[in-house]
């Protein structure tokens, strides 16, 4: 595939924020407030699954400093995701340890507290189930005693008992292919935890009531999100919510929903005084939206050449007491485990199952991670199955143009093929395991993924100002990626002929940009983008119409380059841009344009897909990633001894944002892959609390990456590009599991592969997890 010619958008342009941020100045919504604002806090259930039986809030009414306390009464309004489903206050019914009952709202923090531990609050204890394998047995206590009452946002999935909500794809005739006397069956079962996406920035927000609307300003990743579930909840229109968002300390899917916003904005209401409501360390950890654990079982047909007939699985995930994200996320199984690879036959479930356990929520390749670990794992053991090469396997079957995807949709371009050929061209494979000369268990992996960004809906305006400079105007959130700071500003100048240096990004406020879905899958720079290109062109058209008249030259003959406004092939001649929008103000008045964009969909197979929010995907976006490991076969320690990718990214607007993007990406999937693990104890609550039992990894940790960036893939995205900040993770655990797997000879079937447990492996004391209560038989009951 030829490289991409150079454009004037593409250079490593540094971000304008970075100074600030390094020298503390930087002010997020945990250092906002004043002398006027109060503080608020939560009063949370400290049991998985109870009937509120009685509550009294009198003794912490009469407490000191307390100006006000919101209980259910005050926000009875239900929200979610393809179901509403979710209170933001426990009604009668606590469903999770850790839930929230009442906010309180003092003068200072820690008489809130003070106040909250004052509420009495009596409850009857009610049976918990704490594992989808509780959750599924025929026997098990309903989460959700009333599901069939709740409001339907989708239609289309099948539900019921603990089974929020169901997706299925089914292709061509399963049954025949696996009874095919010519194909090897292949099957195995999966296991991974949950992970904490830890932002810098916990959760937080200031929420004022002013002239009968509610000012929201919060550390969020989607505005228009928290503006319409706010409004939902408490009963009011959406405009009468106002959402306002300075810089972000970090997001990676956890600041996708709205949390804390509604606390504050009926408190706010309550005390007419701005509140401040800001979840502590071990709330965070308590509480957070993780990466969902996930069951999984997979089958495939294979042939003795190597093609993969016929495939089933299903995959459980774990949405914890309401559907949240999961509800959605159920769609990604089709595009992740049913990616990468071409399918004969093909059919897929996926449950997002109700537990009396803390909601999950997204993480960065949501439900990429887990399955492309299953996956590819399950592919070493295919080949190992059929003694095939992996690698050639891999170049065999992975998905190529014209190729059908799960649902049907057909791929365009040849892309994982050729980044394949490109890995192993620069570190042709010597060996996949050996013992090195220190004793140590050597293991290699190839791995390759299948991602694709969300798209949706994008709006944008672009206002060209009096000196010649431009302010671009979104919904869009800067959450650290520096997409706002880099590729944004980088579209708008090439675009108009200027330097990005003089483009403004303002800060998101809903009230003067458009909806747009919000920051994460990968989507800002294809969407937010392209919106930003269509306003634009506005502009560009209503620049060039003013100077064709003051130059007396055909407006086609104009070109917009170095801040100026020129005539084709005559570098130099024309006018400033300052000078053309003084002239256009007192010809047409202000200069601005506005854009939108949203999917332009991509059809699949009619008929084929259940309960799916996304049928088809518009920008599917590729990995390669190939790791080294070195495993103690005593402790069971694993050490990286190399790690390289292969990354589709469209076109490299910004080679060094991206080449971060990776390097965090890749340190984030060690963490999941290798340390970071969440165990749930019999009260439904959380065992990790903090970061000192929580182990993430450390500045010590982090290794050196090699990148090679692909370019020139088929892309909608403005100049080509792609989303570069969610798929870094997406191999990771996949790379490091088949790795391991290598080099020890046993079978890597759950994450994380810590110590302990890779020393169990190594010893033969871990077995496949044993998953009764996962059926492949779903669609034959």
């Amino acid at each position: 595939m030829s490289e991409p010619t150079q454009n004037p958008a593409v250079m490593d342009l540094p971000r304008r924020d970075a100074r600030d941020k390094l020298q503390g100045r930087t002010k997020y919504t945990v250092d906002a407030g004043g002398s006027d604002v109060i503080h608020a806090a939560l009063l949370r259930s400290d049991r998985a699954s109870a009937r509120i039986r009685n509550m009294d809030v009198g003794p912490a009414l009469n407490m000191p400093g307390v100006l006000g306390i919101a209980t259910c009464k005050d926000a009875p309004g239900l929200h979610g995701l393809g179901i509403a489903d979710h209170p933001i206050f426990a009604d009668d019914t606590v469903r999770y340890h850790g839930e929230p009952i009442a906010a309180i709202a003092a003068e200072t923090v820690a008489q809130a507290r003070a106040a909250a531990a004052a509420i009495v609050v009596e409850y009857d204890p009610l049976p918990a189930v704490l594992t989808m394998a509780e959750a599924l047995a025929n026997d098990a206590p309903l989460v959700h005693p009333g599901w069939r009452d709740y409001e339907i946002l989708f239609e289309g999935a099948q539900r019921g008992g603990n089974v929020a909500w169901q997706a299925t794809i089914e292709r061509g005739d399963t049954d025949k292919a696996f009874a095919r006397d010519d194909v090897t069956i292949v099957e195995g079962t999966y296991q991974v935890g949950r992970q904490n996406q830890v932002p810098f920035e916990p959760r937080a927000v200031i929420a004022a009531y002013e002239d009968g609307r509610y000012h929201v300003h919060t550390s969020t990743q989607a505005p228009w999100t928290v503006k319409s579930v706010t409004a939902k909840v408490l009963g009011v229109p959406e405009s009468a919510v106002r959402v306002t968002v300075p810089a972000v300390g970090g997001g990676f899917g956890l600041k996708f929903d709205c949390s804390l916003e509604p606390y504050a904005a009926v408190l706010a209401r309550k005390t007419g005084r701005s509140v401040s409501l800001i979840n502590s360390r071990k709330e965070e950890m308590m509480t957070c939206l993780c990466r969902e654990n996930a069951d999984i079982r997979i089958r495939s047909a294979v042939t003795k050449d190597g093609d993969i007939v016929g495939r089933e699985a299903t995959v459980l995930m774990d949405c914890g007491a309401y559907g949240g994200e999961q509800v959605f996320l159920t769609t990604m199984t089709a595009h992740t485990l049913g990616g990468n690879y071409r399918l004969g036959a093909v059919r897929l479930c996926t449950k997002a199952v109700y537990t009396n356990t803390p909601p999950n929520g997204a993480f960065r390749a949501c439900n990429g991670v887990y399955n492309t670990f299953a996956l590819e794992r399950h592919t070493d053991e295919i080949c190992k199955a059929i003694a095939m090469d992996p690698l050639s396997f891999r170049r065999r079957n992975v998905v190529a143009d014209q190729d059908l995807g799960a649902t049907g949709q057909k791929f365009e371009g040849d892309v994982l093929g050729p980044m394949l050929d490109r890995m192993i061209a620069k570190h042709p494979i010597e060996a996949r395991s050996a013992t090195l000369p220190d004793g140590r268990l050597f293991g290699r992996s190839t791995t390759v993924g299948t991602w694709f960004i969300f798209v949706g809906p994008s709006s944008a305006t672009v206002n060209l100002n009096a000196d010649g400079s431009a302010t671009l105007v979104t919904a869009g959130v800067e959450i650290g990626s520096g997409t706002m700071m880099q590729s944004l500003p980088q579209i708008v100048a090439a675009n108009l002929g200027i330097h990005p240096d003089k483009v403004i990004v303002k800060t998101a406020d809903t009230d003067a940009a458009g909806r747009d879905l919000g920051v994460g899958g990968g989507r800002t720079t294809v969407s937010i983008g392209a919106a930003s290109e269509a306003a634009c062109a506005q502009v560009r058209d209503k620049l060039l119409g003013v100077a064709s008249e003051l130059l007396q030259t055909p407006a086609d003959d104009l070109v917009l380059a170095g801040g100026r406004v020129e005539i084709k092939g005559r570098p130099g001649s024309g006018a400033t841009i300052e000078k053309i929008v003084q002239q256009a103000e007192l010809a047409i008045g202000p200069v601005s344009g506005s854009g939108a964009f949203t999917a332009p969909g991509v059809p699949a197979m009619p008929g084929c897909a259940a309960g799916h929010f996304i049928d088809a995907i518009d920008v599917p976006v590729f990995a390669v990633h190939d790791c080294e490991v070195a495993v103690d076969a005593i402790t069971g320690h694993v050490e990286i001894l190399s790690y390289r990718v292969v990354q589709d990214v469209g076109r490299a607007l910004n080679r060094r944002a991206i080449h971060g993007q990776i390097q965090g990406g890749v340190v984030q999937g060690l963490g999941y892959a290798l340390t970071e693990e969440i165990t749930i104890n019999a009260q439904g609550a959380f065992d990790q609390t903090g970061f000192e039992n929580y182990r993430m990894p450390l500045a010590g940790d982090v290794i050196p990456i090699e990148f090679d960036l692909y370019e020139g893939a088929p892309s909608i995205g403005p100049l080509g590009t792609k989303g570069a900040g969610e798929v870094p993770i997406l191999n990771v655990a996949a790379a490091i599991g088949c790795a391991v797997a290598n080099a020890t000879g046993k079978p890597v079937n759950s994450l994380p592969l810590t110590p302990p447990r890779v020393a169990d492996l190594i010893d033969g004391k871990l077995s496949a997890p044993e998953m009764s209560h996962v059926s492949l038989n779903w669609a034959r009951k």
